[in-house]
């Protein structure tokens, strides 16, 4: 499914490669959270990040893109609302973040 909404078929060990790998491990992280949260989940590689959804609706519920030292996340909880964005350090406690992404996960219907 990757590649599906952009038109790009760019892997994620691609996307990988370009982040420094301190940050790659956060990032790895996230990903393999979102990618559980259900077997509808449909993850976006884009040029810079990368959007998670859910169904092939395409309701997203994560936006996350690496930096230099920390990973952005903006999680959107529902359409209506803006979108809560997130600056994650390397050694951050991810228990809040991963309790956010559920909640906006859960919240698409």
């Amino acid at each position: 499914m990757e590649g599906l909404i952009s038109g790009k078929s760019r892997t994620y060990d691609e996307f990988r490669s370009s982040m420094p790998s301190s940050v790659a491990i956060l990032f790895d992280e996230l990903r393999s959270y979102c990618l559980t949260l259900g077997k509808n989940v449909i993850e976006d590689i884009r040029m810079h990040r990368i959007v998670f959804a859910k169904s092939i609706k395409f309701r997203s519920f994560a936006d996350i893109e690496p930096q230099r030292d920390s990973v952005i996340i903006k999680i959107k909880k529902d359409r209506k609302e803006p979108d809560k964005e997130i600056q994650i350090k390397l050694n951050d406690n991810l228990d809040e973040i991963k309790e956010l992404l559920l909640n906006a996960y859960t919240s698409i219907h």
